[in-house]
């Protein structure tokens, strides 16, 4: 379970050439091949879904299984708009001194949440600390311009292949299972959509919100056992 380029206590590059979606999926693609991992079944969530999928679609026979969580696979559709989050992202100044000066949106993090006491004391401490400061709060911001705001936004073409290589899975019907948190304001409304993409994966519906780890984690790893033991069988 990596902390992405610029989050956790990976790395906070200054440069921000370093927060395109192609740059974090060759961070994480190099970490596969450094640990070597084969047939490996990938969990993701929010902006580790793309990343991580991004990565493996330049190798995708690593691929044994698949894991989404209230994540985005693909590019927007024609018709979309961005979220009022994302929009505010891009404003000019306001949106620098919200996101490096004033910690946002760290320290609202448990209004995302369907239980808004799971990112409540030490837990909301310890999203906050890593990114505490001007040199350390680069991501959040970089991040959320990540997201696509236009259909020739430079994440697009890597979002594509994001889809391409679920779609391929599909058609394999390889093992994969979603879990949902139906109260996120962010993604919860990209559930049908990801469906889609994966008809034949069981679905487990929750009323978690955007974290959906720290509210359902039990869930979470029951869909995960359940990938494995489709891939690999029963111990």
């Amino acid at each position: 379970m990596p902390d992405l380029v610029g989050l956790g206590f990976s790395d906070k590059p200054r440069d921000p050439a370093a927060h395109t979606l192609e740059h974090h999926a060759r961070a994480i693609g190099a970490l596969i091949d450094g640990l070597g991992l084969e047939r490996l079944i990938f969990v993701g969530q929010d902006w580790g879904g793309p990343i991580g999928l991004r990565a493996l679609a330049d190798q995708p026979e690593r691929l044994a299984g698949l894991v989404l969580m209230n994540t985005g696979v693909g590019p927007p559709n024609p018709d979309f708009k961005p979220t009022p989050f994302h929009r505010f992202a891009n404003l000019p100044v306001v949106s620098t001194v919200a996101f490096r000066l004033f910690g946002f949106p760290q320290r609202i993090l448990h209004k995302v949440q369907g239980d808004r006491s799971s990112i409540q004391g030490v837990v909301a401490r310890a999203y906050r600390y890593p990114l505490r400061g001007w040199r350390n709060s680069a991501a959040p911001l970089a991040l959320a311009r990540m997201v696509p705001n236009a259909l020739d936004h430079p994440s697009v073409a890597g979002l594509a292949r994001c889809k391409e290589l679920v779609e391929e899975h599909a058609s394999r019907q390889a093992p994969a299972a979603l879990v949902w948190g139906d109260r996120d304001p962010i993604l919860g409304r990209l559930r049908k959509r990801t469906e889609r993409l994966l008809p034949y994966a069981p679905v487990t519906r929750t009323e978690a919100g955007h974290f959906l780890q720290e509210e359902v984690p039990e869930e979470i790893a029951e869909a995960i056992l359940g990938v494995a033991e489709r891939a690999f069988g029963s111990a």
